[in-house]
């Protein structure tokens, strides 16, 4: 029984919850110490914290943590994979609908609007990302992290993954 309930409480709160991770949390936060009680307000709050410190999704990364909490690694699978299958479903069905009506001009119109909105969406996201390095580390620490990640980056084409390796370990030494 507790493998259903770990499954409905991530399923629920991604089927219904538009916006991603940020817009879920609170649905999440409802079924876990709220219906289930498995955990109170202030562990589901740090463990929120610890993830967001960590890189990917925020909610598959919560829902591995409480599902293997509540049920070990068989209730982590199930509450990854409840917090996973709505988006897939979804993306799925849209893809499946898209690529039927690939040639017509409106799905190429939409197309067209589609990349700007996310180019907004991603500066927004920089934007933010850079407003919170500033608020958290302060405004020197902040652009010499993004300085020498561009250079990384740009002129010898690291890999990312270890531009954000490089950034946690500066953050771990100078402002740890």
């Amino acid at each position: 029984m507790i493998h259903f309930e770990l499954f409905l409480a991530f399923f629920i709160p991604n089927i219904i919850g538009y916006g991603g991770g940020p817009a879920i949390i609170p649905l999440i936060e409802a079924e876990v110490v709220g219906r289930y009680g498995w955990m109170s307000g202030q562990e589901f709050a740090e463990i929120l914290a610890l993830g967001n410190a960590l890189p990917s999704p925020i909610a598959t990364k919560m829902a591995g943590y409480v599902g293997y909490e509540v049920a070990g690694l068989g209730g982590a699978l199930i509450a990854v994979f409840a917090t996973v299958v709505p988006s897939l479903l979804l993306m799925l069905g849209a893809l499946g609908l898209l690529y039927r009506h690939r040639e017509s001009p409106r799905v190429k119109r939409m197309s067209q609007w589609v990349r700007p909105v996310i180019a907004m969406m991603m500066a927004w996201l920089v934007a933010s990302f850079f407003m919170e390095g500033v608020n958290g580390a302060g405004l020197a620490h902040t652009l010499l992290i993004a300085a020498a990640a561009a250079i990384a980056l740009l002129r010898f084409s690291t890999h990312p993954a270890i531009v954000v390796l490089g950034a946690l370990l500066y953050g771990a030494v100078m402002l740890g």
